[in-house]
Protein backbone atom coordinates (compact mmCIF):
# COMPACT_ATOMS: atom_id res chain seq x y z
CA UNK A 1 0.00 0.00 0.00
CA UNK A 2 1.37 3.49 -0.73
CA UNK A 3 1.17 6.10 2.29
CA UNK A 4 2.99 8.77 0.22
CA UNK A 5 -0.01 9.44 -1.97
CA UNK A 6 -1.01 13.04 -2.01
CA UNK A 7 -4.52 13.22 -3.41
CA UNK A 8 -5.27 16.25 -6.32
CA UNK A 9 -8.64 17.84 -6.46
CA UNK A 10 -10.45 19.40 -9.37
CA UNK A 11 -13.67 21.25 -9.61
CA UNK A 12 -16.38 19.33 -10.54
CA UNK A 13 -17.24 20.95 -13.97
CA UNK A 14 -18.25 24.49 -13.72
CA UNK A 15 -18.89 24.24 -9.96
CA UNK A 16 -16.70 25.46 -7.10
CA UNK A 17 -17.04 21.88 -5.45
CA UNK A 18 -14.17 19.95 -5.53
CA UNK A 19 -13.93 16.13 -5.68
CA UNK A 20 -11.05 13.95 -5.93
CA UNK A 21 -9.20 13.06 -9.27
CA UNK A 22 -10.26 9.16 -8.47
CA UNK A 23 -13.97 8.84 -8.29
CA UNK A 24 -15.19 5.69 -5.95
CA UNK A 25 -17.69 3.27 -7.55
CA UNK A 26 -19.74 0.98 -5.49
CA UNK A 27 -21.15 -0.73 -7.51
CA UNK A 28 -19.82 -4.41 -6.56
CA UNK A 29 -20.52 -3.32 -3.17
CA UNK A 30 -22.67 -6.42 -1.93
CA UNK A 31 -23.54 -8.59 -5.30
CA UNK A 32 -19.40 -8.97 -5.32
CA UNK A 33 -17.86 -7.64 -2.23
CA UNK A 34 -18.88 -8.52 0.82
CA UNK A 35 -20.15 -5.12 3.21
CA UNK A 36 -17.18 -6.04 6.20
CA UNK A 37 -15.02 -5.55 2.97
CA UNK A 38 -16.90 -2.91 1.64
CA UNK A 39 -16.50 -0.56 4.48
CA UNK A 40 -13.09 -1.32 5.03
CA UNK A 41 -12.82 -0.10 1.35
CA UNK A 42 -14.60 2.99 2.05
CA UNK A 43 -12.56 3.77 5.26
CA UNK A 44 -8.97 3.39 3.20
CA UNK A 45 -10.60 5.97 0.46
CA UNK A 46 -11.07 8.52 2.60
CA UNK A 47 -7.29 7.42 4.72
CA UNK A 48 -6.08 8.48 0.87
CA UNK A 49 -8.18 11.70 0.42
CA UNK A 50 -10.88 9.72 -2.01
CA UNK A 51 -13.96 12.41 -1.26
CA UNK A 52 -16.34 11.56 -4.23
CA UNK A 53 -18.37 8.59 -3.88
CA UNK A 54 -20.74 7.28 -6.54
CA UNK A 55 -23.31 4.94 -6.15
CA UNK A 56 -27.17 4.25 -7.84
CA UNK A 57 -30.46 3.00 -6.55
CA UNK A 58 -30.46 0.01 -8.81
CA UNK A 59 -27.12 -0.90 -7.59
CA UNK A 60 -27.23 -4.88 -5.55
CA UNK A 61 -27.01 -7.28 -8.09
CA UNK A 62 -28.40 -10.66 -6.35
CA UNK A 63 -28.90 -8.84 -3.38
CA UNK A 64 -32.17 -6.87 -4.82
CA UNK A 65 -31.98 -3.35 -6.26
CA UNK A 66 -30.69 -0.82 -3.06
CA UNK A 67 -28.45 -2.95 -1.39
CA UNK A 68 -25.46 -0.84 -2.49
CA UNK A 69 -26.93 2.39 -1.00
CA UNK A 70 -27.79 0.67 1.91
CA UNK A 71 -24.30 -0.56 2.60
CA UNK A 72 -23.31 3.08 2.18
CA UNK A 73 -25.59 4.32 4.40
CA UNK A 74 -24.89 1.67 7.07
CA UNK A 75 -21.31 2.60 6.78
CA UNK A 76 -22.12 6.51 7.08
CA UNK A 77 -24.19 5.33 10.27
CA UNK A 78 -20.73 4.57 11.72
CA UNK A 79 -19.77 7.97 12.25
CA UNK A 80 -16.48 9.62 12.40
CA UNK A 81 -17.42 12.60 10.08
CA UNK A 82 -17.71 9.84 7.13
CA UNK A 83 -20.87 11.37 5.71
CA UNK A 84 -19.27 15.19 6.04
CA UNK A 85 -16.04 14.10 4.16
CA UNK A 86 -18.08 12.72 0.85
CA UNK A 87 -19.51 13.95 -1.42
CA UNK A 88 -22.00 11.51 -2.58
CA UNK A 89 -23.04 11.11 -6.06
CA UNK A 90 -26.50 8.50 -6.54
CA UNK A 91 -28.40 7.80 -9.54
CA UNK A 92 -32.22 7.34 -10.98
CA UNK A 93 -33.82 5.95 -13.73
CA UNK A 94 -34.11 2.41 -13.99
CA UNK A 95 -37.25 0.30 -12.77
CA UNK A 96 -37.06 -0.16 -8.86
CA UNK A 97 -40.19 -2.97 -9.22
CA UNK A 98 -42.79 -3.86 -11.82
CA UNK A 99 -44.87 -1.03 -11.56
CA UNK A 100 -45.25 1.38 -14.30
CA UNK A 101 -44.26 4.50 -12.69
CA UNK A 102 -41.26 3.25 -10.70
CA UNK A 103 -38.67 4.00 -12.77
CA UNK A 104 -38.05 6.66 -16.13
CA UNK A 105 -37.86 10.40 -15.39
CA UNK A 106 -41.41 12.10 -14.48
CA UNK A 107 -41.65 14.29 -12.02
CA UNK A 108 -43.49 11.65 -9.78
CA UNK A 109 -40.32 9.42 -9.78
CA UNK A 110 -37.80 11.78 -9.30
CA UNK A 111 -39.55 12.69 -6.12
CA UNK A 112 -40.22 8.96 -5.01
CA UNK A 113 -36.77 7.93 -6.00
CA UNK A 114 -34.55 10.68 -3.86
CA UNK A 115 -36.68 9.66 -0.51
CA UNK A 116 -36.28 5.99 -1.29
CA UNK A 117 -32.49 6.98 -1.93
CA UNK A 118 -31.99 9.18 0.93
CA UNK A 119 -33.67 6.45 3.27
CA UNK A 120 -31.09 3.79 1.89
CA UNK A 121 -28.01 6.13 2.63
CA UNK A 122 -29.27 7.47 6.19
CA UNK A 123 -28.59 11.06 5.19
CA UNK A 124 -30.96 14.18 4.67
CA UNK A 125 -28.92 15.11 1.14
CA UNK A 126 -27.29 14.28 -1.65
CA UNK A 127 -24.34 16.08 -3.12
CA UNK A 128 -24.37 15.15 -7.19
CA UNK A 129 -28.31 13.63 -7.93
CA UNK A 130 -27.67 11.77 -11.72
CA UNK A 131 -30.14 10.88 -14.26
CA UNK A 132 -28.48 7.86 -15.07
CA UNK A 133 -30.00 7.55 -18.58
CA UNK A 134 -32.15 10.25 -21.24
CA UNK A 135 -35.59 9.46 -21.04
CA UNK A 136 -37.38 10.88 -24.12
CA UNK A 137 -41.08 10.57 -22.87
CA UNK A 138 -40.06 12.83 -20.03
CA UNK A 139 -40.35 16.97 -21.62
CA UNK A 140 -37.39 19.00 -20.04
CA UNK A 141 -39.79 21.60 -18.34
CA UNK A 142 -41.03 18.45 -15.99
CA UNK A 143 -37.57 17.16 -15.13
CA UNK A 144 -36.51 20.17 -14.00
CA UNK A 145 -39.28 21.22 -12.01
CA UNK A 146 -38.97 18.12 -9.88
CA UNK A 147 -35.02 18.64 -9.60
CA UNK A 148 -35.88 22.67 -8.97
CA UNK A 149 -38.10 21.98 -5.69
CA UNK A 150 -35.62 18.88 -4.42
CA UNK A 151 -32.96 21.91 -4.46
CA UNK A 152 -35.27 24.44 -3.07
CA UNK A 153 -36.23 21.37 0.00
CA UNK A 154 -32.14 21.06 0.56
CA UNK A 155 -32.50 17.04 -0.55
CA UNK A 156 -29.97 17.57 -3.64
CA UNK A 157 -27.40 20.10 -4.13
CA UNK A 158 -26.08 19.66 -7.89
CA UNK A 159 -27.82 17.62 -11.06
CA UNK A 160 -25.75 15.31 -13.44
CA UNK A 161 -26.66 13.32 -16.24
CA UNK A 162 -25.19 9.35 -17.09
CA UNK A 163 -25.46 7.87 -21.11
CA UNK A 164 -26.61 11.40 -22.88
CA UNK A 165 -25.57 12.12 -26.23
CA UNK A 166 -24.02 16.07 -26.97
CA UNK A 167 -27.61 16.99 -28.00
CA UNK A 168 -29.12 15.82 -25.08
CA UNK A 169 -26.69 17.90 -22.87
CA UNK A 170 -27.14 20.92 -25.23
CA UNK A 171 -30.95 20.76 -24.50
CA UNK A 172 -31.19 20.34 -21.10
CA UNK A 173 -28.75 22.81 -20.24
CA UNK A 174 -30.68 25.53 -22.59
CA UNK A 175 -33.61 24.73 -20.99
CA UNK A 176 -32.28 25.25 -17.65
CA UNK A 177 -30.78 28.23 -19.11
CA UNK A 178 -34.40 29.54 -19.81
CA UNK A 179 -35.97 28.40 -16.17
CA UNK A 180 -33.48 30.42 -14.22
CA UNK A 181 -31.66 26.90 -12.95
CA UNK A 182 -28.00 25.81 -13.03
CA UNK A 183 -28.96 22.80 -15.03
CA UNK A 184 -26.48 20.01 -15.65
CA UNK A 185 -22.94 20.03 -13.68
CA UNK A 186 -21.20 16.42 -15.05
CA UNK A 187 -21.73 13.60 -17.15
CA UNK A 188 -20.68 10.28 -16.85
CA UNK A 189 -20.13 8.47 -19.81
CA UNK A 190 -18.61 5.42 -20.87
CA UNK A 191 -14.70 6.46 -22.12
CA UNK A 192 -11.51 4.55 -22.65
CA UNK A 193 -9.21 4.26 -24.86
CA UNK A 194 -11.63 1.64 -26.08
CA UNK A 195 -14.41 3.39 -26.36
CA UNK A 196 -13.66 6.75 -27.70
CA UNK A 197 -17.43 8.28 -29.10
CA UNK A 198 -17.63 10.57 -26.61
CA UNK A 199 -15.03 12.71 -27.93
CA UNK A 200 -17.43 13.02 -31.36
CA UNK A 201 -20.21 15.38 -29.41
CA UNK A 202 -20.15 14.68 -25.82
CA UNK A 203 -17.10 15.82 -24.62
CA UNK A 204 -17.04 19.29 -26.44
CA UNK A 205 -20.81 19.97 -25.44
CA UNK A 206 -19.24 19.24 -21.81
CA UNK A 207 -16.36 21.82 -22.21
CA UNK A 208 -18.72 24.30 -23.71
CA UNK A 209 -21.26 24.40 -21.18
CA UNK A 210 -19.11 23.95 -18.16
CA UNK A 211 -20.00 20.06 -17.67
CA UNK A 212 -17.59 18.22 -15.44
CA UNK A 213 -16.59 14.75 -17.78
CA UNK A 214 -16.90 11.64 -15.02
CA UNK A 215 -15.35 8.39 -17.49
CA UNK A 216 -16.88 5.34 -16.18
CA UNK A 217 -15.47 1.40 -16.84
CA UNK A 218 -12.08 3.35 -17.48
CA UNK A 219 -10.33 -0.07 -17.96
CA UNK A 220 -13.40 -1.36 -20.21
CA UNK A 221 -13.83 -4.32 -18.19
CA UNK A 222 -10.42 -4.96 -17.22
CA UNK A 223 -9.36 -5.38 -20.53
CA UNK A 224 -6.47 -1.90 -20.60
CA UNK A 225 -5.00 -3.98 -17.16
CA UNK A 226 -2.98 -6.59 -18.60
CA UNK A 227 -4.57 -9.64 -20.28
CA UNK A 228 -2.15 -10.94 -22.71
CA UNK A 229 0.55 -11.51 -20.78
CA UNK A 230 1.12 -13.35 -17.13
CA UNK A 231 -0.96 -10.12 -15.60
CA UNK A 232 -4.53 -12.19 -16.32
CA UNK A 233 -7.02 -13.39 -13.77
CA UNK A 234 -9.37 -15.72 -13.86
CA UNK A 235 -12.26 -12.77 -13.80
CA UNK A 236 -10.53 -12.01 -17.11
CA UNK A 237 -10.42 -15.52 -18.83
CA UNK A 238 -14.23 -15.46 -18.40
CA UNK A 239 -15.47 -17.19 -21.91
CA UNK A 240 -16.80 -13.58 -22.18
CA UNK A 241 -13.83 -12.10 -21.93
CA UNK A 242 -11.46 -14.32 -23.90
CA UNK A 243 -13.38 -13.66 -27.06
CA UNK A 244 -12.72 -9.67 -26.65
CA UNK A 245 -9.30 -10.56 -25.93
CA UNK A 246 -9.20 -12.58 -29.09
CA UNK A 247 -11.13 -10.26 -30.94
CA UNK A 248 -8.65 -6.93 -29.85
CA UNK A 249 -5.21 -9.02 -29.24
CA UNK A 250 -3.03 -7.13 -31.88
CA UNK A 251 -4.07 -3.92 -30.07
CA UNK A 252 -3.54 -5.11 -26.74
CA UNK A 253 0.27 -6.77 -27.34
CA UNK A 254 0.75 -3.37 -28.64
CA UNK A 255 -0.28 -1.23 -25.68
CA UNK A 256 1.28 -3.47 -23.46
CA UNK A 257 4.58 -3.50 -25.07
CA UNK A 258 4.29 -0.03 -25.37
CA UNK A 259 3.51 0.14 -21.35
CA UNK A 260 6.72 -2.25 -20.52
CA UNK A 261 8.88 0.22 -22.25
CA UNK A 262 7.38 2.76 -20.22
CA UNK A 263 7.99 0.76 -17.23
CA UNK A 264 3.78 1.58 -16.18
CA UNK A 265 1.21 -1.18 -15.35
CA UNK A 266 -1.01 -0.87 -18.17
CA UNK A 267 -3.97 -0.17 -15.71
CA UNK A 268 -2.03 3.21 -14.55
CA UNK A 269 -1.38 4.64 -17.76
CA UNK A 270 -4.96 3.95 -18.86
CA UNK A 271 -6.06 6.18 -16.17
CA UNK A 272 -3.44 8.20 -16.48
CA UNK A 273 -4.44 8.75 -20.09
CA UNK A 274 -7.48 9.89 -18.90
CA UNK A 275 -6.59 12.54 -16.69
CA UNK A 276 -4.77 14.06 -19.46
CA UNK A 277 -8.08 14.39 -21.56
CA UNK A 278 -9.48 17.90 -21.56
CA UNK A 279 -12.72 18.38 -19.50
CA UNK A 280 -12.07 14.78 -17.98
CA UNK A 281 -12.90 15.35 -14.12
CA UNK A 282 -12.17 12.49 -12.31
CA UNK A 283 -12.70 8.56 -13.64
CA UNK A 284 -14.43 6.26 -11.72
CA UNK A 285 -12.70 3.12 -10.45
CA UNK A 286 -15.06 0.21 -8.76
CA UNK A 287 -12.46 -2.12 -6.83
CA UNK A 288 -13.67 -5.39 -5.45
CA UNK A 289 -10.49 -5.79 -3.74
CA UNK A 290 -8.64 -3.41 -1.39
CA UNK A 291 -5.68 -4.02 -3.45
CA UNK A 292 -7.71 -3.04 -6.40
CA UNK A 293 -8.36 0.45 -4.85
CA UNK A 294 -4.77 0.98 -3.57
CA UNK A 295 -2.45 -0.21 -6.41
CA UNK A 296 -2.90 0.66 -9.96
CA UNK A 297 -4.94 3.88 -9.50
CA UNK A 298 -2.53 5.53 -7.32
CA UNK A 299 0.37 5.39 -9.58
CA UNK A 300 -1.87 6.95 -12.37
CA UNK A 301 -1.26 10.36 -10.59
CA UNK A 302 2.71 9.80 -11.01
CA UNK A 303 2.43 8.93 -14.92
CA UNK A 304 2.73 12.00 -17.59
CA UNK A 305 1.62 11.36 -21.03
CA UNK A 306 4.32 12.85 -23.09
CA UNK A 307 3.06 14.22 -26.70
CA UNK A 308 5.10 11.05 -27.88
CA UNK A 309 3.52 8.61 -26.00
CA UNK A 310 0.32 10.26 -26.78
CA UNK A 311 0.98 10.01 -30.37
CA UNK A 312 1.61 6.23 -30.20
CA UNK A 313 -1.46 5.97 -27.66
CA UNK A 314 -3.37 7.39 -30.55
CA UNK A 315 -1.93 4.74 -33.80
CA UNK A 316 -2.39 1.74 -31.40
CA UNK A 317 -6.17 3.01 -30.37
CA UNK A 318 -7.32 5.31 -32.94
CA UNK A 319 -9.94 8.06 -32.25
CA UNK A 320 -12.92 9.08 -33.96
CA UNK A 321 -11.88 11.71 -35.81
CA UNK A 322 -11.99 14.78 -34.11
CA UNK A 323 -14.51 16.84 -32.66
CA UNK A 324 -18.47 16.82 -34.99
CA UNK A 325 -19.22 18.03 -37.60
CA UNK A 326 -15.30 17.89 -38.99
CA UNK A 327 -15.07 13.68 -37.97
CA UNK A 328 -17.51 12.92 -40.79
CA UNK A 329 -18.14 15.82 -42.93
CA UNK A 330 -16.10 18.37 -44.60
Amino acid sequence: MREDVRMRYRQLGRTALQVSELCLGTMNFGPETPEEESCAIMDRALDLGINFFDTANRYGGDKGVGATEEIVGRWFALGGDRREKVVLATKLYGPMSHWPNDGRLSARHIRAACDASLRRLQTDHIDLYQMHHIDRTAPWDEVWQAMEVLVQQGKIIYVGSSNFAGWHIARANETARERGFLGLVSEQSHYNLLVRQVELEVLPACLQYGVGVIPWSPLSGGLLGGVVGDEATARRQSPIALKRIDKLRPQLEQWEALCRELGEDPAAVALAWLLHQPGVTCPIIGPRTMDQLVGAPLRAFDITIAPETAKTIDSIFPGPGGTAPEAYAW
